[in-house]
């Protein structure tokens, strides 16, 4: 459709530049029937191209008007609904959430979880741990030397561990000097822990060094992990995330992803969302346990 209105944009500079034309050898040479017939089929052919451009314009406005309405409805839809479908999910999970590349945790999704009736024990914002100044924060922390593929993995697992045990020495040092961004209450129990992935720069991506260890130290505790990222990710850690056997869902930023990750969360773990990493987008919600049977 956009494709077909800029070829009308062009053809109408096409026929301006031929009528200027031909006014200008006409003004040339006076009294030339032929250059007057000319100038007239040429201000015909573009009194028509501007005609078909309207009607092209008031077409797109037309429909640029009803896909808002859709969404608005949809919107609308979503919010009534979604809070329904996730009530009481997960009523008594205690949740940490820990994003390892992204400037932000996904709007909304800590809102989704305690809707679902979940407790958000702690959020952690890790932004890709980028450490400037490697030696300096060695120094902080009181290391030894070492390399930043070493120190990141390194780092990594002390944050691990300051959720799980709320020694959140290093948690601190690093916030301090805000390579992290922290709250919650590091140490509480932990049912769950959703670390939230997908990088919108490569330069950032760390996933074998960062999110690696901090997925292995909470399997070996046993506690559950979910991989998730917004749909419009321009790297997308899915398919390493599913490398580790957790469940994930790509779309997080969507209604169907808040629902898909709350589903995998109360049972019905899988793979979900609209990238080629994707199982199906939602679990099948005919075999969902009910709320009153778990």
């Amino acid at each position: 459709m956009y494709l077909n209105l800029k070829c009308h944009i062009v053809s109408l500079v096409a026929v301006f530049l031929a009528l200027g034309l031909g006014i200008l050898i006409g003004t040339a040479v006076p009294g030339s029937d032929v250059l007057d017939s000319q100038q007239q089929r040429l201000a015909g052919d573009l009194e028509r191209q501007l005609s078909v451009l309207r009607q092209k314009n008031e077409f797109l406005q037309a429909r640029v008007g009803s896909l808002e309405m859709d969404n608005n409805i949809q919107r609308r839809f979503e919010t009534q609904v979604l809070p329904v479908l996730l009530d009481g999910r997960l009523k008594g999970r205690n949740i940490a959430i820990i994003g390892t590349a992204a400037q932000r945790l996904p709007d909304e999704l800590a809102g989704i979880l305690e809707t679902a009736g979940a407790r958000i024990q702690s959020t952690t914002v890790l932004n890709g741990l980028e450490v400037g100044d490697g030696k300096e924060l060695l120094r902080d922390l009181n290391w030894p030397d070492m390399d930043e593929r070493t120190m990141t993995a390194r780092i990594a697992g002390e944050i691990a561990r300051a959720v799980l045990t709320g020694d959140n020495g290093v948690l601190n040092t690093l916030a301090a000097r805000q390579v992290i961004r922290a709250g919650g209450g590091y140490g509480e129990p932990v049912d769950d822990v959703v670390i939230v992935g997908g990088s919108p720069e490569k330069r950032l991506i760390k996933v074998e060094c960062l999110d690696y260890p901090i997925i292995d130290i909470f399997k070996a505790r046993g506690v559950n992990v979910y991989g998730v990222e917004e749909s419009g990710a321009a790297y997308s850690f899915m398919k390493e995330y599913q490398k580790k056997g957790i469940a994930t869902v790509d779309n997080i930023d969507t209604a169907p992803g808040q629902l898909a990750l709350v589903y995998a969360i109360s049972g019905s773990p899988g793979n979900y969302g609209v990238k080629s990493s994707a199982g199906a987008l939602l679990p099948d919600l005919n075999r969902v346990v009910p709320v009153n049977a778990r």
